[in-house]
């Protein structure tokens, strides 16, 4: 069961996100507009996460590219990247912005303004559509960057909160990305030793 979870798990996240969209009008009812906005982000995101792992399509594109054909980004990576290391940051985030501060409402508006960007610089690298591509130009700028408004219109962006949603966001992308190069080190002697 566990192995279908990790290998499916962006069809689930696609239909949460949809019906968490659908109920936002009921879940959100006397919520500020910042902390409503924030809430926003978790469906983005998983909706996001459907153009980007539907059949498999992210990974495939990633290991053809940045892994220069090696399986260097495995499902069970994946996984562990969106569920948890998405879906779990912004809930924690949306509790701390509750009951902590506002500030850390930041962390999932940085996550989606750090991921559009990675997929921009992608797209202008390789001179192609990236898998992800539309939906972080077409929602995650947007609603990232009228939550940012949101917030430091409210008072909730000290600079230290800007620094700590600064740092997830950059943090888990430069996990993945390490991970990735410490597999494709090992993938490249792998097969020179290999072919000695």
């Amino acid at each position: 069961m566990l192995q279908r979870l990790i290998s499916y798990w962006v069809y689930g996240g696609a239909l949460a996100g949809a019906l968490l969209l659908a109920l936002s009008p009921l879940l959100l009812a006397g919520c500020s507009a910042p902390l409503a906005a924030t809430f926003l982000h978790l469906p983005a995101y998983m909706i996001h996460q459907y153009e980007e792992h539907d059949h498999d399509r992210f990974r495939l594109f990633f290991n053809a590219t940045l892994g220069k054909g090696f399986d260097v980004l495995s499902p069970l990576a994946v996984f562990v990247t969106n569920v948890p290391g998405v879906w779990g940051v912004i809930g924690l985030a949306l509790y701390c912005a509750v009951d902590i501060g506002l500030g850390w409402a930041l962390v999932p508006v940085y996550l989606v303004l750090v991921n559009a960007l990675v997929h921009i610089v992608h797209a202008v690298i390789f001179k192609r559509y990236n898998p992800g591509l539309v939906t972080a130009v077409v929602v995650f700028l947007p609603l990232g960057s009228i939550t940012l408004h949101l917030i430091n219109q409210t008072g909730g962006g000290a600079v230290s909160s800007h620094i700590l949603g600064l740092v997830v966001a950059v943090g888990i992308h430069a996990a993945i990305l390490l991970h990735v190069q410490r597999k494709l080190v090992a993938l490249q002697r792998a097969r020179a030793a290999g072919a000695a």
